[in-house]
């Protein structure tokens, strides 16, 4: 199906956090664009229940999809494993949360939706469910056969990407190679161009040692790694900065001059753009052949149920995955 206007897979996330709250929200938001949310009927009544919200929940028919009134929700119905304690994480209950992500991509993979917007999920109750999961992105890149994806947060006026991200900080410098760094590079430039609309992107490149290694006394990973990919990736034409002590990086004139930024690890990039817009962030998976947007928190279980959960960040990623379908149809039309 090619829309005009794009029906966005929002999934519910962990059923006993805040996303159900953040869903339900939405019926009470002007939205610009069309979803359906992914999850499981009864929750979703449950929590309203909780939360003393009256919203009409509407049996998605792939045959209508326009946007909803106020106060109602389209949704795709998913059976919970068991009833949920709101709050209360429940490791049966994570085949769920798992088969919400595998309907959303299946869907985007077949043009159902053009793409898929996630809240948030529990990965350790996962794990207690005895099932290997590492994150959204990791879980995205498996069941897309993606080798490999790159995660970017969006937010306070920056793009900032990820070359490592869930690592021990004792791993980091050996996780850098000159190859992955070249294939990370590539696929930013390549989603900046075709989904953020930019025609030439660039890119502020963060060293990954105090000072950017001065000139190798403080570590030798920027002069026999990062510099030799940055000459190389700028001899193909991308507009790629040299690497930049990220203690000065992140500074008005600086970040003025480019579309984004490079961090070497979680860390290193994410508290800066955190700490600018949290609550309204969001974060994008690059290099998949579907469109995914993500919340910037977490599960947030202290609030499920409370009325006092923020929906900014999840209306920010919807508003981001439209703009990024938007920018891909443009794309792919001015190629033909």
């Amino acid at each position: 199906m090619n829309r005009l206007v794009p029906l966005l897979a929002v999934t519910a996330g962990e059923p006993a956090g805040i996303g159900a709250d953040l869903c339900l929200q939405l019926s009470r938001q002007q939205l610009e664009t069309s979803c359906v949310i992914l999850a499981d009927k009864q929750l979703l009544r449950q929590r309203a229940d909780e939360l003393g919200l009256a919203v009409s929940l509407v049996d998605y028919d792939p045959q209508h999809t326009s946007p909803m009134p106020a106060g109602s929700l389209r949704v795709l119905h998913i059976p919970l494993v068991q009833p949920v304690v709101t709050g209360k994480l429940n490791p049966a209950n994570s085949p769920y949360v798992l088969a919400l992500l595998e309907r959303a991509i299946q869907g985007c993979q077949s043009g159902e939706f053009a793409a898929m917007v996630t809240a948030p999920v529990h990965k350790s109750v996962i794990n207690d469910a005895g099932i290997s999961f590492t994150g959204h992105t990791e879980f995205l890149a498996e069941k897309t056969n993606t080798p490999l994806v790159v995660m970017m947060l969006a937010g306070g006026g920056m793009r900032v990407a990820l070359v490592t991200t869930h690592l021990p900080l004792r791993e980091v410098a050996d996780a850098i190679t000159g190859d992955l760094l070249e294939q990370i590079l590539t696929i930013l430039h390549h989603d900046l161009q075709r989904r953020f609309g930019i025609p030439h992107p660039r890119i502020l490149v963060a060293g990954l040692n105090p000072h950017a290694g001065e000139d190798g006394y403080l570590g030798r990973e920027e002069i026999d790694t990062i510099i030799p990919v940055l000459n190389k990736v700028r001899s193909q034409g991308l507009d790629v900065s040299a690497p930049i002590p990220a203690d000065t990086l992140f500074t008005p004139h600086r970040l003025a001059q480019c579309d984004a930024v490079l961090a070497m690890y979680h860390d290193q990039g994410l508290p800066v753009l955190k700490h600018a817009s949290f609550g309204q962030g969001v974060n994008i998976t690059l290099g998949l052949p579907i469109i995914r947007t993500s919340v910037d928190h977490g599960t947030a279980l202290d609030l499920a149920g409370t009325g006092h959960a923020d929906v900014g960040s999840l209306l920010e990623a919807m508003q981001v995955a439209a703009q990024m379908v938007a920018n891909e149809r443009s794309f792919i039309t001015g190629k033909n």
